[in-house]
This record gives structure tokens, sequence and C-alpha cells, in this order.
């Protein structure tokens, strides 16, 4: 069984979604067991509608939830060792549970699995991954939000990272690997970046292939399997991609429906506009993993519907599945080892 703890009161709507979204993912993935934490009395009643979910989930009783405006701060002195998201994620240091899912705030999120968590040796900061549609399938993007302004050893360590992310979803032996830069030319881009890419291209990493700088056109097109990108300008784009597909959908809605020719139109071609509808889907990539930490947290869209959440637990199932965490170590350690000396970096 791969166990996972849930933020059942996180998101904007709360357990609804969370328990929907659970008992989702176990139709697809008999061999979870789960731990909802959060409010009984709202749990409860609600797995009485899923007696599947009911026969392999457990509900630990919290009173408090950390609420969507919460700075990390405020959250981590109310909500230490006794909210739903702190207990979900203490339960991942505790061995009780083998990844945890929330949709709450982002901030709190990442200082409670960082206070709780701690990073793994060598990390400076975490990153948050999100899985990115592309024409040739699907790549990863980080950071998307933890670090803003992270230097060149961070964005060697998000490489690293997002490296062994690749190999642990897509099973690659040897993903590559881009910086996001405002050209591919190696004098262009901001000093971190570029130091990054000189890193890169020394570093004798078996485990993936350094690309060289890409471009934000190359995200669509999947250029790479892995992007790396500081935090502000990934999470900027992210956005806006998203942005862009609702645009896309509702321009679509609006010129299907605008004669009787184009509504015929649609009714001959729905199966590809079904397809693309799927395609342009946020619900089908959601879920962004927190990488960096001692341990698995996925942080799912507070606004997803049940579908959304069912599919960000089973990016904490896939993550768990295929060893994500000893994937990471294993990576970092064979780094770390081949270019600094036992006197540190300085030194080597």
């Amino acid at each position: 069984m791969i166990r996972i703890s849930i933020d059942a009161m996180g998101g904007d709507v709360g357990p609804e979604v969370a328990v929907a979204g659970a008992a989702e993912a176990l139709t697809r993935h008999p061999d979870i067991s789960y731990i909802l934490y959060g409010r009984q009395s709202a749990i409860e009643p609600l797995l009485a509608s899923y007696p599947k979910l009911k026969e392999q989930a457990r509900v630990v009783d919290c009173e408090v939830a950390v609420g969507m405006d919460e700075k990390p701060s405020q959250a981590l002195r109310r909500g230490r060792n006794v909210s739903s998201m702190w207990r979900a994620i203490e339960a991942v240091k505790e061995n009780e549970s083998d990844a945890a899912v929330s949709a709450g705030n982002t901030g709190a999120l990442m200082a409670m699995a960082m206070f709780c968590l701690k990073t793994m040796p060598d990390i400076d900061r975490p990153a948050i991954a999100g899985i990115w549609p592309t024409l040739k399938g699907e790549s990863i993007v980080l950071d998307i939000g933890a670090t803003i302004g992270a230097d060149a050893k961070q964005l060697l360590d998000f490489a690293l990272m997002g490296g062994a992310m690749a190999r642990a979803l897509f099973e690659l032996k040897k993903p590559t690997v881009g910086l996001l830069n405002v050209g591919v030319e190696e004098v262009k881009g901001v000093e971190q970046v570029k130091e990054a890419g000189k890193l890169l291209r020394e570093a004798d990493i078996d485990n993936l292939d350094y690309a060289g700088f890409v471009e934000g056109d190359d995200l669509g097109r999947g250029t790479v399997d892995v992007f790396v990108v500081e935090g502000f300008t990934g999470n900027i784009a992210l956005k806006t991609a998203e942005g862009t597909a609702r645009q896309i959908a509702e321009y679509l809605r609006s010129a299907m429906s605008r004669t009787l020719m184009s509504r015929i139109g649609y009714l001959l071609a729905r199966g590809a506009f079904r397809m693309l509808r799927e395609k342009l889907d946020p619900r089908k990539v959601n879920g962004g993993v927190f990488l960096g930490l001692n341990g698995i947290v996925i942080k799912s869209h507070g606004s997803t519907d049940a579908e959304g959440y069912a599919s960000a637990i089973e990016v904490a199932y896939d993550m768990v599945h295929n060893g994500l965490q000893a994937k990471i170590q294993h990576d970092l350690s064979e780094y770390h080892a081949r270019n600094e000396s036992p006197m540190g970096p300085e030194a080597a």
C-alpha cells in the first residue's frame, strides 16, 4: 500500500473536493490508503457516499484549518502541531505516510513543510516543480514559485532535482535539461543564469543531458524534458500559460455557438474538440511537487475540483511508487562528491 496523508481542510472548497478526489484516485489506484486530517464532523458524513474510500481511510480530527489568506508566519504560529496542514506533513516525517497532499495556502504549506521536514543535505532552498503539457507530451518546469531570485548554485540544484523527477515520473534514463533564458546564446541573460549554465556544462552528471539555454516558446514545444528557472519568472510563466489556455477555450466556445453552420461544424468535429479540451484542461496536470525536502509534499490548486484533486494525488502516488526521494538523494550526493573537495567548494 502507498500511504497518502490529506489536508482535507485546505483549498477554496475544503473536504468536499478532497474526499471526492481521494475516492476518484482510489478507483485508479486501489493500493492507496489514506489518512484524512481535518474536522471529523465535516469529513465523516462525506465518506458515507464512498464505501471503498471509507474502508481504506482513517480520519484524524483537527479543529484548526489554515486560511487561504494567512501569511506563512501567521499560519506557523497558529497551526504548528495542531492544524490539518501541519498534521498531514508531520505524518510524512513520522513515517505514517509516504506523501502529503494539500490544496491549501501555498506559502503556508511551503513554510510548514520546510519547518517540519527540513531540506535535504546540500540543498539551500526547495523548489516547486510542475508538470507542463507540451506538443511532445509533458515536461517538468521548476521552480514555479518557491525560490525568488535563485542563484547559480540553486539553479544547478533545481536541474539535478528536476532530472531526478523526470526519471521518476517519465521513466527516462537521461532526461534533457534546459535553463530558461532570454536567448540561446551563452552571452545572454542575467549573471546567475549564465553562471548556472557554466556549472552545468562543466559538471560530470551521468543522469541528465544539459541542452543549454532555452526560450519561452520552447515550453510549449517540449524542447527539453526539464525546464529550470527561478521562482518569480516560473510562476509568471505558469499563470500566463493557464490564462492562455482558458482564453483559447473561451474563444472556441464562443466561435462554435455563433452561427447555425458553426454549431453544425462543432457536431461534426466534436471528437476533435473533445480531445483539444482535454489537452487544455489544467486539471489533468494538477499537482506541484515540493522538491528538496526530506519527504514528498504535493500542492494542488486551491480552486480545483475532484478530478483535479485526484490528479494531484496521482502525482504523489507516482513520486512514491517510482522512488523520487532516493533518485534525488543519489543524484545530489553523486554530484557533490565529484565536484566538491572535503574542504568545501572553495578549496576544490
